[in-house]
């Protein structure tokens, strides 16, 4: 029996939404600005990576063609000709952060926009910082901004450690983040509180908590852990996950898709620090998933270290690492196996401010038959492709990519 995979390389996208401008994003590509960087002499860090964008694995499923189709003429190329089956996603949600693409890619558009915090300093209303506070029992939060998470915790991590107040900050996304150090305020502490804090901004229709645990001192530095949690709204009604899972069959989230779907519709989840780590984890876990089952993957990287920290060498060297790991993924594929690598909005390192870009994204098929360009398409024809492929129930959003 057939089994899917789809793996979502976050912050990924091609440019090119018809709806950008709605965004304050018109213009924004990042894969073309990186490429366009890279071949400008932009995208050099030494001892890192220098030259021109090398993507032949990825350019080989189709992603030269489908980024060139959503802007003509951005990529002139990217290592390789392409053999695979692409399409361009098109996302239609009411907004470009991270839950909205990843269910609409299960099948579920978020058609009802979420709270946003204002972009002013405090961001947060009063009323519910003395709730957070009352309920907690803090002495009070520090930030209180839009910020970049690095940057923020670098700015206020010594006087968090001093008088126990956590960072709290926001973005153009609608989501409460919570930073604190995990040995001197506690990892199970900071779970704590961000799980009270999401009990508070859920109905105010705030899309989600994060707890973003740090480590490190003013001498050495600081620096994230992998112990990162999302504490998230549940999706309205069921996604690819749940029709999968419904149907007896083998789910495995990799990355924060738990976090995303708030563990609903899955078996197990895997998680590791990184990308390579989780590529690491991602190919074994390949090798366990059952006939008939669907795997679920998130690559954060992309975006949290490279796309909102406006670093293009960084971002494309990821890239390119990622690339170099396509065989061993490809190895892992038995006959009549699914493959789609995707993304859920885009992070123009090149663009104005650190927030994520409203772009469209590539969707890049191998295995099942799959060949050629499937032109643009919803992000829910994902969802609709991979349930027609392992011929379970499916009654979400979206139009199956037909094999060829």
């Amino acid at each position: 029996m057939a089994r899917a995979f789809v793996f979502v390389l976050d912050s990924v996208g091609i440019g090119g939404a018809p709806d950008a401008a709605d965004f304050g994003d018109e213009g924004s590509n990042t894969l073309g600005h990186i490429a366009q960087a890279c071949a400008e002499g932009n995208g050099d860090r030494q001892g890192v990576r220098s030259g021109r964008l090398h993507l032949p694995n990825m350019a080989e499923m189709g992603l030269s063609a489908c980024a060139n189709v959503s802007v003509p003429d951005a990529i002139d190329d990217l290592g390789a000709e392409a053999f695979g089956a692409w399409a361009v996603g098109r996302e239609t949600s009411a907004g470009k952060d991270t839950p909205s693409g990843h269910w609409e890619i299960a099948g579920v558009p978020v058609d009802r926009a979420w709270t946003h915090f204002p972009d002013t300093q405090p961001c947060f209303p009063p009323e519910l910082v003395d709730q957070i506070l009352a309920g907690t029992g803090l002495p009070g939060i520090l930030g209180d901004k839009h910020a970049s998470g690095i940057p923020v915790i670098q700015e206020f991590a010594e006087e968090h450690i001093r008088s126990g107040k956590p960072i709290c900050y926001t973005s153009a996304d609608s989501v409460f983040q919570i930073a604190a150090h995990e040995e001197h305020f506690g990892l199970d502490r900071l779970y704590e509180v961000c799980a009270k804090v999401f009990e508070l901004t859920a109905p105010m229709r705030v899309g989600r908590v994060i707890a973003r645990p740090f480590v490190g001192d003013a001498e050495t530095g600081f620096s994230r852990t992998g112990n990162r949690k999302d504490f998230t709204v549940e999706p309205a009604s069921d996604t690819l996950l749940d029709y999968v899972s419904n149907a007896a069959r083998n789910t495995i989230g990799m990355g924060k898709i738990g976090d995303i779907f708030s563990y609903r519709g899955l078996d197990e989840v895997r998680k590791a620090p990184g990308n390579m780590k989780l590529i690491d984890k991602t190919i074994e876990a390949m090798d366990d998933l059952a006939d008939g089952g669907f795997m679920f993957a998130n690559f954060v990287d992309f975006d949290s270290e490279f796309g909102h920290q406006r670093d293009v060498p960084g971002y494309a060297n990821a890239l390119e690492e990622f690339d170099a790991r396509m065989p061993e993924v490809f190895e892992r594929l038995l006959e009549g196996d699914l493959l789609i690598l995707t993304a859920d909005h885009g992070n123009d390192p090149t663009w104005r401010g650190s927030d994520h870009t409203r772009e469209q994204v590539p969707i890049l098929i191998r295995g099942a038959g799959f060949s050629g360009d499937h032109g643009i398409r919803s992000l829910s024809d994902i969802a609709a492709t991979v349930a027609h492929h392992l011929e379970v129930p499916y009654k979400a959003a979206g139009t199956p990519m037909g094999a060829s």
